[in-house]
């Protein structure tokens, strides 16, 4: 894969992929020239690509339907793509390509920002690295379990939060998804119950389970919904309970659909020409915000300085372990036969570890950075942690 060489490519440009193989880089017009203009209205154009990360963030912060996502969403394609690569060469690789997980990943843009706190002073890579290959994983796993399940078994262990929202990604209007999902609620009731839970490949209903659940959503209808319609009858219960089962599946994975695919009309172009254009700024004001990167840096430097030693205040076994586990990367099995005890201990040591500096890392934030410490922001500094030790430990694996 080629080296992007300069920070119009690297905010303007997407990775084209075949199945395992890297194609190269496609250029999205609209992003390509809103950087250089963007670029051009500085006094003295700024080349720091941490300027431009935190830039293109602040901007979507303020402003989500700018293009500010596009420039980040361009910037992380290696950060997809490492990710990718690393969970094709796992246990998913007879079943998905390398293209396939890149797609998958790259929609998970969107968590990755919501989740990254650029006052914490760990690097957008970074935590999007953990993120995508977290997220990665996940959806693979449950994509596999989806592919199994018959309608009925899907029907049977989702929630209605989950269908409502399928039916509203779908589409569907208000007295539709309120018909669809108390159909589905005499399904689970009249028939889920008596399935056998311990198997994906349930059948659908008999045509007698069919009838009652046609029945109790008939006398339901009158008080339970706003537009009660007309009466149903089995075939039509069935049919909704389809849509449901598809709506679901699509809204769960999605398919993914280039910038640059084609928009098949008489006057051609491209999808992402029909994004809304951007109101131009003045961006002389937003040089102040090189002053708050630096800062950045510099927290990045101290919070790795206060891993370092934490690390070097662990006794020698410990930091044995995280040295085989994360530089060579070793599974927990193997640093047990290389050590000579049980796995078991391998992975309370581990653990112990792992607290010890997330314990070390939360106190240093709270009282050099003044953050508050709640779930969530541990949650982030857990996971900014658990890349840095990546990073740290093995710094060609990003």
């Amino acid at each position: 894969m080629r080296v992007r060489q300069n920070l119009i490519e690297l905010f303007s440009t997407f990775l084209e992929l075949d199945a395992s193989k890297v194609i190269g880089w496609a250029t999205d017009a609209r992003l390509r020239r809103h950087m250089m203009n963007s670029v051009s209205q500085l006094p003295q154009p700024e080349q720091s690509e941490d300027f431009w990360v935190f830039y293109w963030y602040k901007l979507w912060s303020n402003a989500p339907e700018s293009l500010g996502k596009g420039h980040l969403s361009a910037y992380l394609q290696e950060v997809c793509y490492w990710a990718a690569r690393k969970t094709i060469s796992g246990i998913y690789s007879s079943q998905y390509t390398l293209s396939d997980c890149f797609q998958m990943a790259v929609v998970r843009v969107d968590k990755v920002l919501k989740g990254y706190k650029p006052d914490m002073g760990f690097s957008l890579k970074n935590y999007g690295s953990a993120v995508f290959n977290s997220e990665l994983k996940e959806m693979l796993r449950q994509q596999n379990e989806i592919d199994i399940c018959t309608n009925w078994r899907l029907l049977k262990k989702l929630t209605q939060k989950r269908l409502v929202e399928s039916l509203q990604n779908a589409g569907q209007s208000a007295d539709a998804i309120g018909r669809y999902v108390l159909a589905w609620k005499c399904y689970q009731e009249l028939c889920a119950p008596q399935l056998p839970s311990g198997t994906r490949r349930l059948q659908k209903p008999d045509s007698k389970t069919w009838q009652s659940i046609a029945q109790l959503y008939n006398q339901l209808r009158l008080t339970q919904l706003t537009t009660p319609g007309a009466e149903s009858n089995p075939e039509m219960i069935e049919k909704w309970l389809s849509i449901c089962a598809k709506a679901v599946r699509a809204y769960l994975y999605p398919n993914m659909t280039s910038l640059n695919a084609p928009r098949g009309e008489d006057d051609g172009g491209e999808l992402q020409d029909i994004l809304p254009q951007l109101t131009q700024q003045s961006y002389i004001s937003e040089i102040i915000a090189s002053e708050e990167q630096r800062d950045r840096q510099s927290q990045q430097a101290q919070i790795g300085d206060v891993l370092v030693k934490a690390i070097q205040e662990l006794d020698e076994e410990a930091q044995k372990i995280i040295q085989l586990y994360y530089a060579k990367q070793l599974t927990q099995q193997q640093i047990a036969q290389e050590l000579g005890v049980k796995q078991y201990t391998v992975s309370r040591r581990l653990s112990k570890v792992r607290d010890t500096l997330l314990v070390k890392l939360a106190t240093w934030s709270q009282e050099s950075m003044h953050i508050s410490l709640n779930p969530s922001v541990l949650n982030y500094i857990n996971t900014a942690l658990e890349e840095w030790l990546q990073a740290h430990y093995n710094p060609n694996s990003l």
